[in-house]
């Protein structure tokens, strides 16, 4: 092996020294006091849990910058039927986001559980034609009661009368659904209580949209009715946006919210000349990958070819299901609460669709 070595030109070995500057150091899960100190040790790993890891830090980096940048997260998949409502509840409640946006389908399942629905354990192996005759429903390893789904979205439409009749974001609805549905429990009433905006883009692609629909029936004939303004939606986010400083992003999973926010950054610049480019902190984790052209697998680097996501943003990506994945990033944010816990949340002051934004102290 010395012979091999010393015939290795000198400057072949100054080459080689570039890269193996860092080994990979091996994972001692009896030195660690809990999730943030594993996933601080994954940083020195390697494949997804370096990434994990990595992950952490973006979203640490993220409420520790004195500049204070506005957090977004968006949400796509089934998250309160794997058992993450109270993570999302969590999130929310302790400030570690400012801004909400997410398929309507996890809006509906917290409103299903809000009104007495529950998710069950079941089998990804059940004779579906079954649980059809039973009313059951079946959401890959977990059942819920098509029955319990017909009360809750007949709720939805009883309660929507008590909106007001004129147009309106999905921000203005989705908050009144959640004061009107109070339940300390609920990841939708909590983001409420603490004045934190909830979004979603394709809100009638759920089954919110089917008591949005029962309520259209009962009103079609009338001109003074709830009607819900997508665009409205965007010019919202673009005023957030606007008067952010700068902007962070969190997206567990992809699809629609990953690309409404990243567009929202774009809208800013064309609609008010924002001033920088891009979101300045990105990480995302999904089962998706980038290979097949899709939204919800395409790299935060594709994104900065779109001025989506800043040329210098502190970035992460992870290859991991979202059940597993946030969950175990929540627990180490939440080890480490010492290092953010004194942040500022933010005050959003709405007047129709303009917002003003303050800070204070919780």
């Amino acid at each position: 092996m010395g012979e091999v070595s010393a015939a290795v030109p000198a400057s072949l070995r100054t080459r080689r020294r570039e890269y193996l500057k860092r080994p990979v150091r091996p994972v001692d899960v009896t030195r660690g006091r809990g999730l943030g100190d594993l996933l601080e040790q994954f940083r020195g790993s390697s494949i997804q849990a370096r990434n994990l890891g990595r992950c952490l830090e973006v979203w640490e980096n993220a409420l520790t910058d004195p500049k204070r940048p506005t957090i977004l997260i968006g949400l796509s998949g089934p998250l309160i039927a794997a058992g993450l409502r109270r993570v999302l509840r969590d999130l929310v409640d302790w400030g570690l986001v400012d801004v909400v946006v997410s398929t309507g389908a996890i809006y509906y399942q917290d409103l299903y559980q809000t009104i007495g629905g529950r998710h069950w354990v079941g089998t990804p192996h059940a004779d579906d034609v079954k649980l059809r005759d039973l009313y059951l429903d079946r959401i890959y390893d977990t059942y819920v009661d098509e029955l319990k789904f017909e009360d809750t979205d007949r709720a939805i439409g009883r309660v929507t009368e008590e909106f007001p009749r004129r147009p309106a974001s999905s921000r203005e609805y989705l908050g009144f659904l959640g004061s009107r549905f109070d339940d300390p429990e609920s990841f939708l009433a909590t983001a409420a209580r603490r004045g934190v905006p909830t979004f979603s883009p394709a809100l009638i692609d759920s089954s919110i949209g089917i008591g949005l629909t029962l309520y259209y029936q009962a009103n079609r004939t009338r001109k003074d009715r709830f009607i819900l303004d997508a665009i409205r939606d965007n010019y919202e986010l673009v005023q957030i946006l606007n008067a952010s400083p700068r902007t962070a992003v969190i997206y567990i999973g992809g699809g629609t919210p990953k690309n409404w926010i990243n567009d929202g950054i774009v809208m800013a610049n064309y609609a008010f000349g924002r001033e920088g480019e891009g979101h300045y902190y990105a990480l995302q984790v999904t089962t998706d990958v980038p290979h097949w052209g899709g939204l919800s697998g395409s790299t935060l680097d594709e994104a900065q070819s779109w001025g989506k996501i800043s040329r210098t943003a502190t970035r992460a990506m992870a290859f991991v299901e979202a059940s597993v994945g946030l969950p175990l990033l929540v627990g180490g944010l939440w080890q480490h609460r010492a290092r953010w816990k004194g942040r500022p949340r933010l005050r959003f002051d709405w007047s129709a669709d303009e917002v003003t934004i303050r800070r204070f102290r919780r």
